[in-house]
Order: structure tokens, then sequence, then C-alpha cells
């Protein structure tokens, strides 16, 4: 599924680092926390990966 704003890409970004070791869970907040304790590492990876060009930096609320 590809992220819907710059933001989401972001947080899934950090999570994925996270899960691969490359980063301390310590230090993930927010989203990026909550998507480290509830996605596969594919799931992170594929949301991580969209193309930027054309995103909202966040997703509009209605």
């Amino acid at each position: 599924m590809p992220a819907k704003s710059q933001a989401q890409q972001k947080a899934a970004g950090a999570a994925l680092s996270a899960k691969r070791g490359e980063t301390k869970v310590s230090d993930l907040k927010g989203a990026s926390k909550s998507m480290y304790e509830s996605m596969s590492q594919k799931e992170l990876d594929e949301l991580a990966s969209t193309k930027r060009k054309g995103k909202p930096e966040h997703k509009s609320k209605s």
C-alpha cells in the first residue's frame, strides 16, 4: 500500500530503520513507534519506498 503523505512515508522509514537494527527503537516517537510495533518489515518497506512527487506533506483531514 502506498503512503498517502510525505509525513507517513518518513515515519515508515524511521520504523523500518529500527526494524533493521540501524537505529534504536527507543529513539522512535508517535506514529513511527506504533508502525514499528504493528507492521512487518515488508509492509514498512512498501510504505517507505513510495515516490514522494505529488504527495502532500500531511494528509488533509477531510
